[in-house]
């Protein structure tokens, strides 16, 4: 079987800065859902965005945990090989390199430094990595341990040919006793004459053991013949003995070679869970590289005892405690599409992420909304009530589903008293329905994630017999009713005595909305998008809205924002009118079509979305990745469908942009997706047969994949009955027609 990972360029989304966004994405080199992980580090000066391709000089391998731009690092340091005289800052240690001796895979790094006359090259564990460096003179080599911001410790062990250490570097949200603890194992001796450490103004000492502000490390090496050294490292977030453990089990005393082997596997394990057909080798580049970065978040954050029991450091209460954990994730960003695709590809996986979810909850108090590593309040809404409730009605095992419902009830009707946690202003929208604008800042975006979160949270309260909530929940799942404005067909904020907030414009960003406006945010009522339409005067309207809203012209003005930002330019920078692709709010628009029984629309603008502004390049993606969302976007639109509605188990039919796929599934099925040919120019869909029958309706159920199917398109390069007066159950699930 030919290799996947040659598909893969880590390099995707990474010309990004903070004024525009092609991905905001690093060249990550990881396990997949690895809790280490590994980038260049090309301009430290740039925070967030700490490496670009156009840049030519390197200062150090970086180990990170980063998110997003937006959130920060933490637990982060730099290693950098390093011979001649001795230089620590990072503005004069760095390197010039050539573009074509910089190698970046999912499983392999290798860079050859200039300077210094070194090669440096690395293969990742889930916890470590094993790093081979190649110096050309065996004289003054040395390797630089640099780490950032933040209380640090180094200690350099000469007997035992070893650096210890740790750093509190982060960027909030957890808890003071928090630190990464490193085990970093040298296969030569250390030359101690050459040793030392260095403060945060780079002033050096020959001491062999420090503690402070940003302390680093300068580790001198006694060279064999070959000029070779093999350095193992583990990390761990509970303890430095942990670390060893951790270090032992992934690593020992194997090679380079056999490292990047397991490495390698991994990743063709994980990739090979969809195997695609085409004779277009860009779009199978495009696949495996959007599906690569699905597969980096959320991070493992548990580590396992000697016994093989699961145990992590808790960001929620700082305790070291059993069970699993993830972290670094935004709810807002992957519960449209992140999750789902997990359902489907990583049943097992997403079970213990859930589990690990109700654990944060256990330990903290309140269900996480955006952890890195712990709660970082960051979006509106409490989307994790979307992630737990497809999983539920999808039948997804491996958590406590009685604790999940207790915990996403609690921020449903109770308020936190720490703004960090639940939902902001929930006493107001418990009483009044909605947020009142006059009293809180993006009140449409928020109260619209709180209604449809209550129809989430009702799908537990309904599976596990909870029927007096679930008919609560229901009835306020209708809540979004309060912030239509027919007289302008658009959501729009509401103050407390009822009357709409003042000026508005459907072009103006910001206020009440969340990064768009009231074209890119008045459409998030994905649990029931037939009770909308009624509400808007029927389908033909609703159709005639999102016919303008794709068609015309992408202008913006920047509202409360007073200045513009990146959201805005990268929806300006396309052809594709008021949808912004580039931010998740508008993920579900182009399948809002098929919806509403116009589903040769959703063909149409899902194709030209997915082949137009997706390619495995530095500028290939038309904004923010955030987690792994809008790769998994892409990975959908490949399938031909999509979850529209998280909660309901189903996905809305588009057009497949493959001419054969095969899903791999958990239980030994396969999901098997073919066209009749190519599908260039063919993006309309004529029929569809599902396991050699028929299939009429504009929807999978989620039973028809679970278990396997075959599903055949027969696509043409004309539409078929644009607006198909389809019955309402040909229709996705709507709230206003099936309850």
């Amino acid at each position: 079987m030919k290799s996947l990972l040659q598909y893969v360029n880590p390099l995707q989304g990474t010309a990004s800065s903070f004024h525009f966004s092609n991905g905001n994405t690093l060249p990550w080199v990881a396990r997949p859902f690895g809790m280490a992980a590994w980038s260049a580090q090309t301009d430290e000066a740039g925070g967030g965005w700490f490496f670009h391709p156009a840049h030519r000089h390197f200062e150090g391998l970086r180990l990170t945990h980063q998110p997003s731009p937006w959130i920060g690092d933490y637990g982060h340091l730099t290693i950098l090989p390093q011979s001649g005289p001795l230089a620590l800052s990072v503005s004069k240690r760095s390197s010039s390199f050539r573009q074509h001796e910089l190698e970046i895979k999912p499983d392999y790094f290798h860079i050859r430094l200039q300077r210094y006359r070194a090669t440096l090259e690395l293969s990742p564990t889930e916890r470590g990595a094993v790093m081979r460096i190649s110096f050309d003179e065996r004289k003054e080599a040395r390797v630089v341990v640099a780490p950032f911001s933040g209380s640090a410790s180094m200690t350099i062990d000469p007997v035992n040919k070893r650096l210890t250490g740790y750093t509190r570097s982060n960027s909030g949200g957890v808890p003071d006793n928090f630190a990464m603890y490193f085990v970093l194992e040298f296969d030569c001796d250390l030359d101690v004459q050459a040793s030392g450490i260095f403060d945060k103004e780079c002033r050096e000492s020959y001491r062999l053991q420090e503690e402070g502000e940003r302390i680093g490390a300068f580790i001198g090496l006694q060279l064999p013949q070959s000029g070779q050294s093999v350095l193992r490292m583990g990390t761990s977030f509970i303890s430095m003995e942990q670390a060893q453990l951790n270090l032992n089990l992934e690593v020992g005393t194997r090679s380079f070679e056999e490292i990047r082997s397991e490495a390698n596997k991994s990743w063709e394990d994980t990739l090979g869970r969809i195997q695609i057909e085409d004779r277009d080798e860009q779009k199978k580049r495009t696949f495996y590289t959007c599906l690569y970065r699905v597969c980096l978040f959320p991070r493992v954050w548990h580590e396992y005892t000697e016994d093989g029991r699961k145990i992590h450091y808790s960001p929620y209460n700082g305790k070291i405690v059993d069970g699993a954990l993830y972290c670094d994730n935004g709810f807002w960003d992957t519960y449209r599409t992140s999750y789902p695709l997990f359902s489907l590809l990583f049943p097992t996986r997403l079970g213990e992420m859930l589990e690990g979810y109700v654990n944060a909850y256990k330990e903290g108090g309140w269900m996480p909304k955006w952890s890195s590593p712990g709660e970082r309040s960051a979006m509106p809404g409490t989307l994790i009530d979307a992630v737990f409730a497809d999983a539920y009605v999808k039948g997804i095992e491996g958590y406590d589903s009685k604790a999940a419902y207790e915990g996403l009830l609690k921020h449903a009707l109770h308020a936190a008293e720490d703004s960090r946690f639940g939902r902001k202003g929930s006493e107001a929208y418990n009483q009044y329905g909605y947020l009142p604008a006059d009293q809180f800042h993006e009140s449409v975006s928020n109260t619209l994630d709180y209604v449809y979160g209550d129809f989430c949270v009702a799908q537990l309260a309904k599976g596990i017999g909870k029927s007096e909530e679930y008919d609560l929940l229901m009835n306020r799942a209708g809540n979004y009713a309060h912030l239509l404005d027919k007289s302008v067909g658009f959501m729009r904020g509401k103050n407390t005595d009822g009357s709409w907030l003042e000026s508005f414009d459907p072009l103006e960003w910001g206020s009440s909305y969340c990064e768009g406006g009231a074209w890119q945010c008045s459409w998030a009522v994905q649990h029931d998008i037939m009770g909308l339409a009624n509400l808007m005067g029927g389908r033909g309207v609703l159709l005639d809205r999102l016919t303008e809203l794709m068609t015309t012209t992408p202008e913006f003005k920047t509202g409360s924002y007073g200045f513009e930002i990146h959201e805005m330019s990268e929806m300006a920078s396309i052809d594709f009118g008021q949808f912004a692709i580039s931010n998740q709010p508008s993920f579900h628009i182009p399948y809002l079509f098929a919806a509403i029984g116009a589903p040769a629309e959703t063909q149409y603008w899902v194709r030209k979305t997915a082949e137009e502004l997706f390619q495995a390049t530095p500028e290939g993606l038309p904004g923010d990745e955030d987690n792994g969302s809008l790769c998994a976007w892409y990975i959908f639109a490949s399938m031909g469908m999509y979850p529209l509605c998280p909660g309901v188990p189903e996905y809305v039919i588009g057009s497949p942009l493959f001419e054969h796929m095969s899903i791999q599934l958990e239980n030994g099925k396969q999901i098997i997706i073919e066209t009749n040919g190519s599908t260039e120019g063919k993006p309309y869909v004529q029929n569809i047969h599902l396991n050699n029958q028929p299939h009429h309706k504009l929807y999978f159920l989620h039973d028809n994949l679970r278990n396997g199917a075959h599903i055949r398109f027969e696509l043409m390069d004309t539409p078929v009955n644009l607006n198909n007066d389809r019955t309402d159950e040909d229709l996705p699930f709507s709230m206003s027609i099936k309850r």
